[in-house]
């Protein structure tokens, strides 16, 4: 009987347990997003994809729509063309015009929109990338928060719009938000070409200044080889010529002793 209850005690707790790791490995269900092909740093341009998942059975995504931030808008903002989508560009005036390289522009994009062609969009099972060129990033934001809404062919529509909130769990249809990185030092980008430049101009000297005092080393020492060969010759000359005179002086004196004992 004991071990009976033993034995039912331990089906009942591994049910649980198998309960429990089915529940955790269930994925969280997927939801539209956005992240930049590279980096989206602030006060410069970026090309963003909206990844857009379907999430039902029995239905696929028809069309997408993209609203952008009205605190923060953006002057240009350019589509990629996508085959089996229609893509709108739907632009609105602004209460305070924007100055974009030294130009006044009073009006940015507040919506883009995509429709499927033919009628069948993303199919159950998969997702889709809705590319855009965007900018220019603000400079005193961390992130940009765009709303999106998603409808399916059934008519349903989810609405991607709940700002997540730091230190909050996730909202259960969250916006995209993308993150911002830190602006681009040109400048110092620029600085630090400027000195490398510098440093290699002053390499190129010193190269130059080391090639002339070996040129100069070389041609020294070619000189006092020259002018040392000069002098060796000079000597052997001399002592040629003292030679011949010591030979004649010698000769000569050989003849008068001679004559002299003739005499």
């Amino acid at each position: 009987m004991q071990a009976s209850r033993i034995a039912s005690r331990v089906t009942a707790a591994a049910a649980v347990a198998g309960t429990t790791v089915l529940a955790l490995s269930v994925p969280a269900f997927a939801h539209v997003s956005v992240q930049p092909e590279g980096t989206a740093a602030k006060g410069g341009y970026a090309v963003v994809d909206f990844k857009v998942p379907n999430e039902r059975d029995n239905a696929s995504t028809t069309k997408v729509e993209v609203t952008f931030p009205g605190d923060h808008p953006l002057a240009s903002v350019m589509p990629e063309p996508m085959a089996g989508w229609n893509v709108q560009v739907t632009k609105s005036k602004l209460d305070k015009p924007l100055t974009v390289h030294g130009q006044k522009i009073d009006e940015a994009v507040t919506k883009v929109t995509w429709t499927a062609a033919d009628g069948k969009g993303i199919q159950p099972g998969y997702f889709q990338k809705f590319p855009l060129s965007i900018g220019t990033l603000p400079e005193n934001a961390d992130q940009l928060v765009f709303k999106a809404l998603q409808t399916y062919s059934d008519k349903e529509v989810v609405r991607w719009i709940e700002v997540p909130q730091a230190g909050q769990d996730e909202p259960e249809n969250p916006a995209p938000v993308l993150q911002l990185s830190a602006a681009a030092d040109a400048h110092g980008g620029a600085a630090d070409a400027h000195g490398g430049a510098a440093d290699a101009h002053g390499g190129a000297a010193d190269a130059k200044d080391s090639a002339d005092k070996t040129a100069g080393t070389t041609e020294t020492a070619a000189s006092a080889a020259g002018s040392d060969g000069h002098d060796t010759d000079t000597t052997a000359r001399v002592l040629g010529i003292i030679g011949i005179v010591a030979g004649v002086a010698g000769v000569a004196y050989g003849v008068f002793a001679g004559r002299r004992r003739t005499a």
